[in-house]
């Protein structure tokens, strides 16, 4: 646990750091720690044995602020971005306890009062599975795994001199997504309460948005690249890469969102192994071992721009769906980072519902 908060107080102090001046603007920020506590959601039945009590931990956040300076920054009311870092204990002595390091943005509602932050990043479990010394943690099937974090908090800054309070709600998230099994994942809701300390004595004014021409843009065209590796749910059936090449148009509809529309073909080799065992464990399913391990199919999403980011929702149907496997209909939902006007770098998570198949990393042009 120690080395996990010499990291994030190293990145702490590298971004407080660079605060005090960056092409001559000084830039705001402020630190904050809330204490959280509640209950494991049992989205799926197999993981209540895990559930015993009730979880609880910590956050610790820093935030640097906006106030105007660039056209995103008011178009989303002036939210903050920054890192956080969290400590849960599960309390399950299968499950044992998670550290996460995430990158976040604040977004702010209600005369600047509710806060909704979202944060992503990476979990670090002391308890995966283990087939012979914990074969009852189904939940993480890998120490590291990819987590997600919602905070909803009524905030109140500089109640006493810098000192203020948020209390709320949070929904925290770990999963592997299937890049190794067991993988049934744990979701907590929780309750928050905190506190904030701003790094500055005062603060600048917002820049008020000023009146902007409608924004235009032609229907664009976007091939990308998707890989990584993954395994079904059958556990130590093997961890195979899978190659994914999608081409779609989108059409912005404002400068914040754009819908897709698009198609996209599935190199799945886990799905070699997936119908191997099934034909030979299963014969009564109907699998020869002769069926094809490729998919087709098409898509449609939104792609909402946050600056460089932009957060991608899609929804897709297997229209080649040679072998069933969670299902003809399938999810993702990620970030893309543009690089350039043209390309960009993607994270994204595929699911089928629930159930997570991969994380893909993707590179792709937009023209």
């Amino acid at each position: 646990m120690k080395k996990v908060f010499t990291v994030f107080f190293i990145l702490f102090q590298v971004f407080v750091s660079g605060q005090e001046k960056r092409e001559g603007n000084k830039h705001f920020s402020y630190v904050d720690a809330s204490y959280f506590y509640g209950n494991i959601a049992l989205h799926n039945t197999d993981i209540q044995h895990l559930i015993t009590a009730h979880p609880e931990g910590m956050i610790l956040g820093w935030s640097r602020k906006t106030f105007g300076q660039k056209a995103w920054e008011q178009l989303y009311n002036y939210p903050d971005y920054g890192l956080s870092f969290s400590y849960q204990n599960l309390k399950n002595e299968y499950l044992g306890k998670n550290y996460g390091l995430y990158a976040h943005y604040n977004f702010y509602f209600f005369n600047r009062n509710l806060m909704l932050r979202v944060g992503q990043g990476l979990a670090y479990t002391t308890d995966p599975y283990d087939k012979e010394e914990n074969y009852r943690n189904i939940a993480f099937g890998s120490q590291i795994m990819s987590s997600t974090y919602l905070m909803l908090n009524y905030k109140k800054e500089r109640i006493l001199d810098r000192l203020g309070l948020q209390a709320g709600f949070s929904l925290i998230h770990y999963s592997n997504a299937n890049v190794k099994a067991p993988n049934t994942s744990i979701n907590s809701i929780t309750f928050n309460v905190g506190v904030n300390y701003q790094l500055d004595e005062e603060q600048p004014e917002f820049i008020r948005a000023a009146a902007r021409e409608k924004f235009t843009e032609p229907v664009r065209y976007n091939m990308v690249f998707r890989s990584g590796v993954n395994e079904s749910d059958i556990v130590d059936s093997g961890q195979y890469p899978f190659y994914i090449f999608s081409f779609y148009a989108d059409k912005r509809l404002s400068r914040k969102s754009a819908v897709q529309l698009g198609t996209e073909v599935f190199y799945s080799n886990f799905l070699k192994e997936y119908i191997k065992f099934k034909s030979i464990a299963y014969p009564e399913d109907g699998i020869s071992g002769r069926e094809d391990y490729k998919r087709t199919g098409i898509f449609a999403g939104h792609e909402l721009f946050v600056n460089k980011l932009s957060l991608v929702t899609q929804l897709g149907y297997y229209l080649y769906y040679p072998v069933d496997f969670e299902g003809r209909f399938y999810q993702r939902i990620g970030l893309k980072y543009y690089i350039s006007p043209k390309l960009f770098g993607a994270l994204t998570l595929k699911t089928h519902a629930a159930k997570a198949e991969a994380v893909e990393f993707g590179v792709g042009i937009r023209f």
